[in-house]
């Protein structure tokens, strides 16, 4: 009964306020010509990206050697994560780029935080301000808007974004620490193959975790240049992806010859 009253209350409340329906992204700078250097990067980066991921996907699926393997498996499942996640941030920015008016509806917004997120469980009203210093629809950036006390719900990100990121990223280093180890054992080439697989890895895993920490395992509004940092994990780690396991990998890079190789004999034919 209580439930009741208060849901109804409630709803009273929200009926009384005007409701925000967009969003301005101020995004990463107001010079327009810094903007036409932002639009040629990242469209030059968001291209590569898509291709150099796809590119892995169709290498590993048509070579059935590395489509047996778990490692390449997932690798390639790793590829269209990538693909799929940069495809979620990296286009609305480059429109936006040379856009005068960077706004966003409100569906929108809470579209663009479910595809970064996967899932978000905290419905917010937002009656008042409407600009997001920020070039994407993020967690802290959005919860700054709204018209309600947001405390406890920054404190839910820390603990479950921010703890999340530092127990996952901390399991994957002591993993490899384990796999180091297990090193000791085997010969001098395969010390040297495996360091060097590990290290393409290593080098993935911390570009990605450590921003991520950064964001989001700090109270909101520490930093004012978190849009900076986020460029790292929501732009960079899946244009490299890809480049790093492809260029580190002779496996991979003899298998894209023979794809390679089979579409220049079909062609001719």
């Amino acid at each position: 009964m209580l439930t009741v009253v208060a849901f109804t209350l409630f709803l009273k409340i929200m009926q009384n306020q005007s409701f925000v329906t967009e969003f301005v992204l101020l995004g990463l700078s107001q010079n327009p010509n810094i903007q036409k250097l932002i639009f040629v990067v990242f469209l030059f980066g968001y291209i590569t990206t898509i291709g150099g991921n796809l590119l892995m996907v169709v290498t590993i699926s048509c070579s059935p050697a590395l489509l047996g393997s778990p490692m390449y498996f997932f690798l390639a499942f790793l590829s269209v994560v990538g693909a799929c996640f940069s495809s979620a941030i990296a286009p609305k920015m480059i429109v936006d780029s040379l856009s005068e008016r960077k706004t966003i509806s409100f569906e929108g917004c809470m579209t663009h935080l479910f595809a970064e997120h996967f899932f978000a469980g905290a419905e917010l009203p937002f009656c008042g301000p409407n600009v997001i210093d920020h070039f994407m629809c993020d967690l802290y950036p959005l919860l700054e808007l709204a018209c309600t006390d947001t405390h406890i719900f920054g404190l839910l990100v820390v603990a479950n974004s921010g703890f999340i990121c530092i127990l996952i990223f901390s399991l994957l280093l002591v993993s490899y620490g384990v796999f180091l180890l297990s090193l000791r054992t085997r010969s001098t080439e395969g010390q040297q193959r495996a360091l060097s697989t590990c290290g393409s890895h290593i080098a993935v895993v911390v570009l990605f975790f450590v921003p991520c920490i950064f964001v989001y395992a700090q109270p909101p509004s520490a930093f004012s240049f978190d849009k900076i940092v986020a460029i790292f994990y929501t732009i960079l780690t899946p244009l490299l992806n890809p480049l790093i396991y492809t260029f580190r990998n002779k496996e991979v890079k003899n298998a894209m010859r023979k794809v390679w190789n089979r579409i220049i004999v079909a062609n001719e034919k």
